[in-house]
């Protein structure tokens, strides 16, 4: 019981923390979540922390939300779930609300809108970081399909303006099927 307690206890700090300290959006979330559950805890592998981000980014709602639900419910089953949703929306909750109290003297804050204006140079490079970091370890990993489907959905999004949804739904469907065909050649005794 108090193994539990104390499970439940640092999910929710490490969820409340993460959310508190994160501007800018949910995949900022990622890198930070990434170094406390995978570096600092080790409750997951960084394969697995790819295919949660992968399922978040594809789920409805928030990221970052959508990651704690999923590594909450990985650690705790539905418990692990709700302790660490609680973590992860409460610090924007807190904020928004204390912002809108004093809303008319921030809006017209000189040093807020610069504080803001620095915060979009920091969560450009923490961006840039994520994306070196993913695309690090599918390049290790050395399965060209994956690498390719990294190109063309770059290429996809960037200069094509394909809408994000398509290039999700094609990527799951290429990703089922090579889990698929992987799994028919380990039968077999074949290594994929």
């Amino acid at each position: 019981m108090e193994k539990n307690v104390k499970l439940y206890w640092k999910l929710f700090l490490s969820t409340f923390s993460l959310s508190a300290f994160t501007f800018g959006g949910g995949f900022v979330i990622v890198p930070l979540m990434k170094k406390r559950f995978v570096d600092k805890l080790k409750w997951i592998e960084e394969e697995e922390m790819l295919n949660l981000v992968a399922i978040s980014q594809s789920s409805p709602g928030p990221i970052a939300v959508n990651a704690s639900i999923l590594v909450g419910y990985r650690m705790a089953g539905i418990s692990g779930a709700i302790v660490s949703t609680l973590g992860t929306v409460l610090p924007p909750l807190i904020i928004l609300t204390t912002i809108s109290f004093f809303y008319e003297a921030f809006r017209s804050s000189a040093i807020i809108s610069a504080l803001l204006k620095g915060m979009q140079a920091g969560i450009a490079a923490v961006i840039v970081d994520v994306i070196i970091s993913l695309a690090g370890g599918i390049v290790k990993e050395k399965h060209i399909i994956s690498i390719i489907m990294m190109a063309f959905a770059f290429v996809a999004t960037y200069f094509l303006n394909v809408n994000v949804a398509y290039i999700v739904l094609v990527s799951g469907m290429i990703g089922a099927l090579t889990s698929i065909y992987r799994g028919k050649k380990e039968k077999r005794g074949i290594k994929p």
